[in-house]
């Protein structure tokens, strides 16, 4: 028989579970709607409809019956709220940014028939086309996301997806289609995985992958929390109490990786891991990995240049928030907030808690989030999120995606779906400070859903920012931005002289006598993968007056002045690989 916890934070999620089944058969839920502030000009447009994505996430809740007892078969899975994920690449080089959307579909129980991953190749014009069987891809597993690199130094994009189970290695072949190379590479880990990041932590040249995982968990051994009905709901990760160790494959160069978790120090300690950023934390040239954790400790894996890594959270001061207190890490992005030629780091918490911000101060992280404006997140669970200049006004702003996990009886947003909350936007000030953009969530029509990933990239090519987000059991969103045109930009290309995307370098540009650094990343929000190329904006200024790229092998190299308002190719004239 199924356990039944009913404690803390497993009493709020269970309630979740009771509403949601008592739900199902169309009984209106009490509406409230909340906002702050008055409205003013929207910042993105949702154009899903008319775009030509017809992708339509599965989690698998609707798919499995009711048990009559919390003694029956369970309703519902751990997984299904977690889910799903989503990837912007250019797989065919033509300059366009594509989208992969990772797919759920059945966590126990036949699979046949249902959805698989689905891949949309950009056609221009803001119209895409479905490409998944011409590309050979589409894979079957219960998908919670995906990441992007280029792991054979082709120049061809490459695809891992991550799954509640064997997770999935897509060898781009160049012509179109992809390859199932996950055996012969051997990154197939079978755990709960949630996100991932391909980065080059040696030095050596190729990408080597960092792979998060969140619980040890399976049908199985299933807890269900109880409800304030008869019915089961879902639990929270410290009711399995069974964080799941991280993994790190070392590129062998050879098309093969090698499974170094344990001589790296990457399992000296464990969390349960749902979002990761890549990026040099403390300015000393190698990659470190900063995790967010759900309830545990928050990891930051400083790089020794060696091939091993030490957890530095805590005397860094980036595993727990200013209180001294684990949050629920789910999304997280790594920016430099206040231009001091460090990177700051921002994570998406659960409901009660904020949004938060951890300023670097010289190597040592201060917890800024009601400082920064951010206690207005407090209501919401937050997952995919980025620091990015949408209005391309030169200062960093913020994008968060929310849904809940569990429910507070009298605060729901949508008669559909009680885990289903609004967006949040926030408009960067300067100085560390932001202020929420209404209409909420920036676009004019409330959009109400249980956002999960959220992807951001320029997919029309137009200068600024727009961003993707994948709603569990309903639709995407295709957030069109409509305020980055009044400001100048400058995005960059970042490759090495072999033509693959330069992960892990660093651009610093200098635009009326200010200095500011951004990253070539793709790996950052949550359970998903952006695009690669280096975007900022420039206010009034007309062009930047330096640029200089410190590649990930120490490297330096300057590239002169530019006019505004383009895509720059920023290509390596020589390199060791």
């Amino acid at each position: 028989m199924a356990r039944v916890a009913l404690t803390g934070l497993g009493l709020l999620l269970a309630v979740a579970g009771g509403i949601l089944a008592a739900n199902r058969g169309g009984k209106a839920l009490p509406l409230a709607v909340f906002s702050s502030g008055t409205a003013a000009r929207p910042w993105f447009r949702d154009v899903a409809d008319r775009c030509g994505i017809d992708f339509r996430h599965v989690s698998g809740s609707e798919l499995h019956g009711k048990p009559d007892s919390v003694a029956a078969e369970p309703m519902l899975y751990f997984p299904e709220i977690m889910v799903g994920g989503l990837c912007l690449l250019d797989f065919d080089r033509d300059g366009k940014l594509d989208v992969y959307f990772v797919q759920g579909g059945r966590v126990v129980g036949p699979r046949a028939g249902l959805p698989g991953d689905q891949l949309y190749r950009n056609l221009g014009g803001g119209r895409f086309e479905d490409v998944t069987s011409t590309a050979r891809v589409g894979d079957p597993g219960y998908g919670m996301g995906c990441t992007c690199g280029d792991f054979d130094n082709d120049g061809w994009t490459d695809i891992y997806v991550l799954n509640v189970g064997p997770n999935v290695l897509y060898r781009n072949n160049g012509d179109g289609t992809f390859a199932d190379v996950t055996q012969a590479a051997g990154v197939g880990d079978p755990s709960f995985s949630s996100s991932a990041a391909f980065f080059d932590f040696d030095r050596d040249g190729d990408q080597d992958l960092f792979v998060v995982n969140y619980v040890v968990w399976s049908p199985a051994t299933e807890i269900l929390c109880g409800t304030l009905t008869d019915l089961p709901g879902y639990c929270g990760p410290q009711h399995y109490n069974a964080p799941a160790k991280d993994i790190l494959y070392r590129n062998n160069g050879d098309g093969m990786f090698t499974d170094i978790s344990a001589p790296s120090g990457i399992v000296d300690t464990i969390g349960n891991g749902l979002g990761v950023v890549p990026a040099d934390l403390n300015n000393d040239g190698w990659m470190d990995l900063c995790v967010a954790n759900d309830l545990s400790p928050n990891q930051l894996w400083l790089n020794q240049g060696n091939g091993t890594f030490r957890d530095a959270a805590v005397t860094m001061s980036i595993a727990y928030n200013g209180e001294g207190h684990a949050e629920a890490g789910m999304g997280i992005d790594a920016q430099d907030v206040d231009d001091d030629l460090d990177l700051d780091v921002v994570m998406t918490k659960f409901t009660g808690e904020t949004t938060t911000l951890h300023v670097n101060e010289r190597g040592y992280f201060e917890d800024r989030s009601l400082q920064a404006g951010f206690a207005v997140s407090r209501p919401f669970t937050g997952f995919g999120t980025a620091l990015a200049d949408f209005n391309n006004d030169g200062v960093l702003d913020l994008y968060v995606a929310n849904g809940k996990v569990g429910i507070v009886q009298g605060a729901y947003y949508s008669q559909e779906d009680p885990f289903a909350e609004p967006n949040l936007v926030y408009q960067g000030l300067g100085g560390r400070k932001f202020k929420e953009v209404t209409p909420r969530g920036g676009t004019a029509e409330l959009l109400v859903h249980t956002s999960r990933g959220a992807a951001f990239g320029d997919y029309d090519d137009d200068g600024d920012v727009d961003v993707f987000v994948v709603n569990k059991d309903a639709r995407p969103y295709v957030l069109e931005n409509l305020v980055g045109g009044k400001n100048h930009w400058i995005a960059f290309h970042v490759l090495h002289s072999n033509g693959v995307i330069a992960l892990g370098a660093r651009v610093k540009i200098t635009v009326a006598g200010v200095q500011r650094i951004r990253d070539v990343r793709v790996a950052y929000s949550y359970c998903a993968s952006n695009d690669p190329r280096v975007h900022f904006g420039l206010g009034q200024a007309s062009k930047v007056d330096d640029v200089t790229v410190y590649w990930p092998d120490g490297a330096v190299q300057t590239f002169g002045s530019h006019a505004a308002d383009q895509i720059v190719e920023l290509r390596r004239l020589s390199q060791t690989q």
